[in-house]
């Protein structure tokens, strides 16, 4: 059988449509498929306008608003939290399918000598017993103390209690006041027709990849392992070859015109007819989006050559401290550094630089100007400051 051959740029905007990037972020907003679609939200502390987890939700639809996701854990129990690459939102009714999710984690946990030495079971115990008769609580209702010098990502002993049980799905995130996260018991937060479902292995690993494959569309073993960040690479390489005849394998060009080897769903031909044109809309992107998580491929796809520089000296940035990609259409067009400052009600616009061949036409500046507008208004700030030279 002949494979596949994707040109570049319908990959492109294959991957913008899997992303929810693809259409106009506007009209009615159902949240929960929304959460759904993308299989999960990253959670990030950072807040230089508004939250990660805000953000991306707010890119595919502009009517979102930050109360929104709280109400959706908390109040409905619609999603709940845990780990796939990192810390994360996901489906609550994808928790039978992350049972194995809480063991490998809690097996990595206990095995890393950072948090063994805090793991005492009447350490854990104690934490327990606290939460069952007290009922939710959050680590500033504990009072153990650092040991030792105070380092950047030193962790009190009972943080360090309570992230491990989170970790084992022991407990559970029952809800957050502002991004403190109170813990609950797992059976108090869960629903026990989903949390008590005990799936083989193999069948839950199965889901993994084919619920992967079918949110990216196409990719290779490593983009299908990396997405939910679940599986091991022995487990994804049996599952294709348990399920060679549910996928089909292509070759995407890259943005140099090279070619990848990648898997992609049987149905990837109907998606390609069906893509129409994407919104020729500009957006600022989150640093954590989905869409642009995976640094290699979003080079490899568009060309793009992003980094995310918080946790780079300030002397050796080339950029910025937190820096918002520009995406119009299927082109990332540049990238802009702002912050919010929410009790002055200002969006500070301090950088702006476009990409290499991109023209600061007068259409282009207003659909970024309009843009910056209803990124404060998510904020929900209300005047830009243009710190560098305005376009």
């Amino acid at each position: 059988m002949t494979t596949l051959r994707i040109p570049n740029r319908t990959a492109r905007q294959l991957w913008l449509q899997v992303n929810g990037l693809r259409d106009t972020p506007t009209g009615p907003l159902d949240l929960k498929a929304q959460i759904h679609d993308l299989g999960f939200v990253q959670l990030d502390t950072i807040q230089v306008v508004s939250r990660a987890h805000h953000h991306i939700l707010w890119s595919r639809n502009q009517t979102y608003r930050e109360p929104m996701l709280d109400r959706c854990l908390a109040k409905d129990r619609a999603v709940f939290e845990h780990f796939t690459h990192d810390a994360s939102v996901l489906p609550m009714a994808f928790l039978p399918m992350w049972q194995r999710q809480f063991r490998r984690m809690r097996d990595k946990v206990s095995r890393s000598s950072w948090y063994g030495k805090h793991l005492a079971e009447d350490h854990l115990d104690h934490i327990r017993r606290r939460i069952t008769e007290e009922g939710p609580l959050s680590t500033h209702d504990f009072d153990t103390k650092i040991q030792g010098a105070r380092e950047m990502w030193k962790r009190p002993p009972h943080k360090i209690g309570l992230d491990y049980l989170w970790y084992a799905g022991e407990l559970a995130t029952c809800h957050r006041d502002g991004f403190t996260k109170y813990y609950d018991l797992a059976e108090r937060v869960f629903p026990e027709d989903l949390r008590t479902q005990d799936l083989p292995d193999r069948e839950q690993i199965d889901w993994l990849c084919h619920a992967a494959l079918d949110r990216i569309g196409l990719g290779t073993l490593g983009e299908i392992r990396k997405f939910w960040d679940a599986t091991e690479v022995s487990e994804v390489a049996g599952w294709a070859d348990r399920h060679s005849a549910t996928t089909l394998p292509v070759d995407i060009e890259a943005a140099d015109g090279g070619w990848t080897k990648a898997f992609a769903t049987l149905d990837i031909e109907e998606r390609i007819a069906n893509l129409g044109q994407p919104t020729s809309r500009l957006r600022i992107l989150n640093p954590f989006d989905p869409a642009i998580r995976d640094r290699v491929r979003l080079k490899r796809l568009f060309g793009f050559d992003y980094t995310v520089e918080m946790f780079v000296p300030a002397a050796k940035r080339v950029w910025g401290y937190y820096v918002y990609p520009l995406l119009e259409g299927d082109r990332f067009v540049g990238r802009v550094e702002v912050k919010a400052d929410r009790k002055r009600s200002t969006l500070t616009v301090q950088n702006l630089w476009w990409e290499p061949g991109v023209q600061p036409s007068a259409q282009r500046v207003r659909k970024l100007e309009s843009e910056l507008v209803r990124f404060a208004r998510l904020a929900g700030v209300s005047d830009i400051v243009w710190l560098t030279a305005a376009p």
